[in-house]
């Protein structure tokens, strides 16, 4: 299975892609989506779903797993990143992949082992699990490659639901 791991943002988007065949996982490409500051909000938004709808053809993925959104104290920023990521979803959806939504508790439980690990420990672990000489850069990527990873691990386990809803924001 192809995944494709998003850590959706609206200067900075991360993606990850990895290959997972029963328990291992190989990355195949990570990197970022940038787009220019003092840019409009629409052209970042076009700038992003084209990149996106780019991501997708190119590599093809079976699934997608893209960041819940967590509002912690700037909910402007969040309001921001909720627009990035609208239209990432909507890039899945027009390209028939299925989108899976994870939890940064979530990813940190599949990939630590331990939902409340720190940044370096995921970080640790994505670097030892993709059997990489160094966590990838920059830290977006690293995050989104633990989002495939995530999404690789919870495939596997008898709880994942393949007839749930994919995308469960609303």
């Amino acid at each position: 299975m192809r995944i494709l791991g998003i850590d959706p943002g609206i200067a900075t988007v991360g993606f990850g892609i990895v290959d997972s065949e029963k328990n291992k996982q190989r990355l195949i490409k990570c990197g970022v989506i940038t787009t220019p500051a003092h840019t409009s909000l629409s052209s970042r938004l076009a700038l992003i779903y084209h990149d996106m709808c780019d991501l997708l053809d190119l590599f093809k993925p079976d699934a997608v797993a893209v960041e819940e959104l967590f509002f912690n104290t700037n909910i402007t920023t969040g309001i921001a990143v909720a627009h990035g990521r609208g239209v990432i979803l909507l890039a899945c959806q027009m390209a028939g992949v299925s989108c899976y939504e994870y939890t940064p508790l979530q990813v940190k439980q599949a990939v630590v082992g331990y939902g409340r690990a720190e940044k370096a420990q995921v970080m640790d672990m994505v670097k030892r699990i993709c059997n990489l000489p160094a966590p990838p850069r920059p830290d977006d990527a690293a995050d989104a490659v633990a989002l495939a990873l995530c999404h690789a691990r919870s495939t596997t386990s008898l709880l994942f639901r393949r007839d749930r809803e994919e995308c469960s924001t609303i």
